[in-house]
């Protein structure tokens, strides 16, 4: 028997679940909570040219100083800052230049007092300097350097100390890090060539309705192109997760729950479309309910009201563990809109991600060009176009039709207006809280 929301909250008394339609907050706390037994925990070693996207399921502790010796920062000349201390001369300070050191080629030959050093970005400091003044802030006469008190150069300045930027035995990365390009370019500085990672996340993906049409096949009346498994199959590969496409089901019992089978024995999560409101055809209920604990949920938001969440076994056994299961709406729109505020952030819990990087990303203020009509009690996500404005808020115009089925309004966006729960009718010229959507996808 499927418990009901009382019976969740029951047995999970941090949830409190509403009689009604649920908060969009009650819903992401309750997913944090279903996916927190359920997290991946298998790894592999992996090179780093292969980890782009995966998560580090271990701390990575750096086996050497970054950088591994002090270096200039830039093109000039390298001496000993104690110099800057004297008074400078009617000319200014001069040193003798005795020499160059190039990136790669250190000079180790101690510099004596009053003299210089040529030097290039990222050469070794050479022993007995400690400062590097700019090449564009001096003026060099055959082997002569000078320098203006003007200036206002520092004994220091333009240094890059060892260790720096990391110590050796110091963590470099933490586990459940995801690996951007800029974590792989800082495990490369520290000369490793692979790491060890967790396993992509296993998703099963399909579509349920009579109604739906494979693209490339002929149109015929009533019927309508499947492109919700395009726009999620799209969404979970910049997730980095490994995509079984079940394809499109027609409405039939016997269809569905082979299919559900089949997904819950293979993959982590299983992601559909369509069948999760209350008409005749939608037997996705009747079968969810049969094979797993399952619960059905009306959203207070929009677009993307119905839900379905819960778990299904993955065999007889207990042991197997279950699969993660979300019905979105079919609605094109309200399906996106769905997958990156309720889906995205459980799919990076159970890829082992930390929490700050499961979190949405942070809010844009924005002041709005018209107004936008909303009744408190529901979260909002208009979608919209946010433009940047030199010296003050940017601005956001929000389109002008927001009907649940218009992916041609989604694809024109670039970002989604965020109205809270208890947010009444935005006035012209009000401000905001928007998403922008390329930091979701």
């Amino acid at each position: 028997m499927t418990p009901s929301p009382s019976a969740l909250a029951a047995s999970d008394p941090s949830s409190a679940l509403p009689a009604g339609d649920w908060h969009v907050d009650e819903v992401l706390a309750r997913l944090r909570a279903l996916a927190a037994p359920e997290v991946l925990r298998e790894a592999r070693i992996q090179p780093l040219a292969a980890c782009l996207g995966r998560v580090l399921a271990q701390p990575v502790v750096s086996p050497l100083d970054v950088p591994p010796h002090d270096n200039s920062a830039m093109d000039g000349y390298a001496f000993d800052g104690a110099a800057l201390q004297t008074p400078a001369a009617a000319g200014g300070w001069q040193w003798r230049i005795v020499g160059t050191a190039l990136a790669g080629q250190p000079c180790t030959t101690p510099l004596a007092a009053g003299q210089a050093l040529r030097i290039m970005t990222g050469a070794v400091m050479p022993p007995g300097a400690d400062t590097v003044v700019p090449q564009e802030l001096c003026t060099r006469e055959g082997d002569t350097l000078r320098l203006q008190a003007s200036v206002g150069l520092r004994a220091g300045a333009n240094r890059r100390r060892r260790g720096e930027d990391l110590s050796a035995g110091q963590c470099a990365l933490p586990a459940g890090t995801r690996l951007g390009p800029a974590a792989l370019g800082l495990l490369a500085s520290l000369g490793l060539t692979a790491v060890p990672v967790l396993r992509p996340l296993r998703v099963a993906l399909f579509s349920t309705g009579d109604e739906l049409l494979e693209p490339g096949e002929p149109w015929r009346e009533g019927a309508i192109y499947d492109s919700n498994r395009f726009t999620l199959a799209g969404l979970l590969a910049r997730l980095g997760c490994e995509t079984t496409d079940l394809g499109r089901l027609a409405d039939r019992p016997e269809a569905l729950e082979s299919a559900l089978r089949r997904a819950a024995l293979e993959a982590d999560v299983i992601l559909t479309s369509g069948g999760v409101s209350q008409g005749d055809a939608d037997h996705l209920r009747t079968v969810l309910q049969r094979l797993g604990e399952i619960d059905f949920w009306r959203v207070a938001m929009r677009p993307g009201r119905p839900l379905a969440v819960g778990r299904l076994p993955k065999g007889a056994s207990a042991q197997r563990g279950r699969a993660l299961l979300f019905g979105l709406p079919g609605n094109p729109v309200a399906a996106m809109v769905s997958f990156l505020v309720f889906v995205r952030p459980t799919l990076l819990q159970l890829m082992g991600c930390r929490a700050q990087d499961c979190a949405p990303p942070p809010l844009v203020r924005a002041r709005t060009l018209q107004p936008i009509r909303k009744r408190p009690g529901r979260t909002e996500y208009p979608r919209g176009w946010l433009q940047a404005r030199p010296g003050t808020l940017p601005e956001v115009q929000v389109s002008a039709d927001q009907g649940s089925g218009l992916l041609s309004g989604m694809q024109a966006a670039n970002a989604l207006v965020v109205l809270p729960h208890d947010q009444g009718q935005v006035q012209a010229g009000a401000e905001v809280d928007v998403l922008l959507i390329d930091a979701l996808v």
